[in-house]
């Protein structure tokens, strides 16, 4: 079997690709209108709500990002875990009823749709469709390039495809991944979704006992070889310090219930009710995925100082070695199949939420209504969203190193810093007003973008996320008291008052 690795891996893939190919064209016939194809006509079950939940999640930063982080920082990226885990219930208390009963009551089909509705503003809808935009270009930048690279590492194992370049690889997985986002929309984005969540809480058991195996003390060991070289890395806050593990707790906790891609799920849901399934069978998922994040970082740090690998020459390649070194052929297939699974669940998430903001939010807060035809103008964008991302992907690749990671300033941190005090607090405090939601979104873009772009390094490791959060909570609360109290719609008003 060891002699057919990349084939092995190259078929899980392949096998992965063509689910989602069959999915789309599956879930085109149940795509008969724009609501279908935004929020699946919210009448999805428990099961496929919370196995979407987690894993749109759980992206590529999650199986490539996060080992690399742990043999990097230490136990400092465990924060980034526990606390987005008790991000969920935050999420879910504050957010998953109140936006679900928005949604029925005035025919949501978008986050902004929402806001609109609580702040009776479209100016409110106009800022938060665009940080949608913003966010999304450079998320979906960073995924397809993700995506290209991991392909182009397997490919390249290949006899028959040994010398494929990074631009045909872009190609080939943008291809799979407009394809059943345009066919079937959020639909298929779901049912996927349940696949990929169901990959990834595989893969993530099959690794943590495969790492257990690597020392014979299993992690204790692993955890006592990192402690003896450096004590500061295995300690409670890690290499990275309290400072920044702290502030993980705003951008990771308490910004889960600002990440678009998640809380616009919440409103897909058929009965109310279902939350109650939705938590803990998401939460569940989430840390079972998550068990690759911690298990592959400990070890692989463990094995370096052990003089069993090489220094790695990159942290991001700690997933990678792990699973060439320690990792049978079959069950590197099955995590490679993950990865493309966790890239793609956050890409169709986002691709869907970009697509409802540029053709139904911003046309509806300029002009009062969205564009005529929703259904194919959806389509039509969701290519064209895709193609301008892979293209900056491709761009920053080979031309400007700088390009995606400003784009993706408008990432996690900008999303939790706009999102979480306009709809988390808003949805729960009558007191909020249009004025402070427009100060708030304005002061998270602003800030989060000078600080990418001047390159600026804050002192005690404090991150211009943690800044911008701060910032734009305490902006919004307190712009919000120092200007008239809103007069709230009666329905609204009675969604707030349960």
């Amino acid at each position: 079997m060891e002699a057919y690795r990349q084939e092995i891996i190259l078929g899980a893939v392949v096998v992965y690709m063509l689910f989602c190919v069959l999915t789309g064209l599956w879930a085109m016939k149940r795509t008969k209108n724009s609501s279908d194809f935004f929020i699946a006509g919210r009448g999805l079950g428990p099961f496929v709500i919370a196995l979407a939940l987690f894993s749109s999640t759980l992206s590529g930063f999650g199986f490539v990002g996060g080992p690399g982080l742990v043999y990097s920082v230490g136990v400092s990226s465990f924060w980034m875990v526990v606390i987005s885990s008790t991000g969920y219930a935050i999420g879910f208390f504050l957010v998953a009823k109140r936006i679900r009963m928005i949604a029925e009551l005035r025919n949501c089909i978008s986050l902004p749709d929402i806001v609109a509705a609580r702040y009776k503003s479209e100016a409110v809808r106009f800022l938060m469709a665009v940080t949608i935009v913003l966010g999304v270009m450079g998320y979906l930048a960073t995924q397809i390039l993700a995506m290209a690279v991991v392909m182009q590492a397997i490919l390249s194992g290949t006899v028959m495809f040994a010398d494929i370049g990074l631009v045909a690889c872009v190609v080939i997985s943008s291809a799979v991944l407009i394809f059943y986002c345009v066919t079937g929309g959020i639909i298929a984005s779901v049912y996927t979704d349940v696949v990929q969540g169901s990959i990834m809480m595989i893969a993530g058991t099959l690794i943590l006992f495969t790492a257990m195996s690597v020392f014979d003390g299993g992690m204790a060991e692993a955890t006592s070889i990192i402690l003896a070289d450096d004590s500061e890395a295995i300690m409670p806050f890690g290499a990275a310090g309290i400072m920044a593990s702290l502030g993980w707790f705003f951008v990771f906790g308490l910004g889960l219930a600002g990440q678009p891609h998640i809380i616009t799920k919440m409103m897909m849901n058929k009965n109310i009710s279902d939350n109650r399934i939705i938590l803990p069978m998401s939460l569940f998922g989430y840390i079972m995925a998550a068990l690759l994040w911690i298990s592959i970082g400990v070890v692989i740090r463990a094995a370096v100082v052990d003089g069993i690998i090489d220094p790695l020459a990159l942290p991001d390649d700690a997933a990678s070695v792990f699973l060439s070194v320690f990792a049978s052929p079959l069950l590197a297939g099955i995590v490679f199949a993950g990865l493309f699974a966790a890239i793609m669940s956050t890409s169709d998430a986002f691709l869907n939420i970009g697509t409802a903001a540029i053709i139904h939010d911003i046309p509806k807060a300029i002009r009062g209504h969205s564009v005529r035809n929703e259904l194919f103008w959806a389509r039509v964008v969701t290519v064209l969203l895709a193609v301008v991302a892979a293209s900056f992907a491709l761009y920053s690749y080979y031309a400007d190193a700088t390009l995606v990671a400003i784009l993706g300033a408008f990432g996690w941190a900008t999303f939790s810093a706009s999102i979480f005090p306009v709809v988390a607090i808003g949805l729960n405090w009558k007191g909020a007003t249009v004025m402070g939601a427009m100060t708030a979104i304005v002061a998270a873009l602003l800030i989060n973008f000078i600080v990418q772009l001047a390159g600026i390094v804050l002192p005690y490791g404090i991150s211009g996320g943690l800044v911008s959060f701060v910032t734009s909570l305490l902006l919004f609360i307190g712009v919000s008291l120092l200007t008239k109290p809103p007069q709230l719609d009666a329905d609204i008003e009675s969604v707030l008052d349960i």
